[in-house]
């Protein structure tokens, strides 16, 4: 008799308040993905009091420098060594153990608010997440998903290329790309839920319809896409960068490869399309 593992969903959710609509988004994802089948886990960061610095007191015992700490360096070794403090080592169970990571927040000053961030600082250490040798498309989690859930304070129209804000794949590029992705994640389009305190209460209850309805096949979904290891001279002596041969190609494009990489043209080719679920209008992810 075969039988299926359980699947694991982690939700790293940053809101203060049970009232909110970030905790009513919660709540429907906990619902459809336990209805699922998963093993639905929440790091509710607030309830939890977790802490945001990354300080000294991440590391147990000895710094390997004790005259210049370097954050990074000496928890990569804590991590090696098995060192870590016990609220670190708790979080990178729970990444270890989910195939999907939702990070559900309200979005703070174009990202996401300190304690959330201090959650990434903090748990997704060197060694642990990410090394010089596995990064991005080749990187630790390259067979997990994770995506962004975020409330916003702002309209939609005001994050297009056009509105006051600018783009939001511009916004995003430092977690998607710069976090998620630099991690190996699979990353899923994001749920971006515009502007729900100004909404109508049957605007939220559509909303909030919207995504248990993408939850259902969320799994299904093809990721994002983005430039491949392949395309750069990961190396020190060649700076990381595009091959020449892959840079004269693209000299011919119109456009760049991504939001990041737009190779000083007037615009940039994003390779996949999302959808904003919460309303009806499609934008470039």
């Amino acid at each position: 008799m075969c039988v299926t593992a359980q699947r694991t969903a982690l939700i790293v959710y940053g809101h203060q308040s049970s009232g909110s609509f970030n905790a009513a988004v919660l709540d429907v994802a906990v619902q459809e993905l336990t209805e699922q089948g998963y093993r639905v886990i929440v790091s509710d960061l607030y309830a939890m009091n977790f802490r945001a610095s990354a300080t000294r007191d991440d590391i147990i015992g000895d710094l390997k420098n004790s005259e210049l700490f370097q954050y990074g360096e000496e928890t990569m070794h804590a991590w090696m060594q098995g060192r870590l403090s016990d609220d670190i080592v708790a979080e990178q169970r729970k990444v270890e153990e989910a195939e999907l990571v939702i990070f559900q927040f309200p979005m703070y000053w174009f990202s996401v608010p300190a304690i959330m961030k201090g959650w990434i600082d903090r748990v997704l250490t060197q060694g642990f997440a990410f090394s010089l040798e596995k990064i991005y498309d080749n990187g630790v989690f390259k067979d997990k998903k994770a995506m962004l859930s975020f409330t916003t304070g702002a309209i939609e129209t005001m994050f297009r290329s056009d509105g006051i804000n600018g783009d939001i794949n511009v916004t995003l590029w430092p977690l998607q790309n710069g976090t998620l992705h630099f991690c190996g994640f699979e990353v899923l389009a994001p749920q971006i839920f515009w502007s729900p305190a100004h909404c109508p209460p049957t605007v939220r209850t559509t909303m909030l319809e919207g995504w248990r309805i993408r939850l259902k096949g969320l799994l299904e979904e093809k990721p994002l896409t983005f430039a491949p290891c392949e395309l750069f001279d990961c190396s020190f002596q060649g700076g990381f960068m595009l091959w020449p041969k892959v840079r004269e190609e693209r000299e011919l494009q119109p456009y760049g490869i991504t939001t990041g990489h737009h190779l000083g043209k007037g615009g940039c080719l994003l390779v996949c399309w999302g959808v904003c679920r919460c309303c009806t209008v499609s934008t470039l992810i």
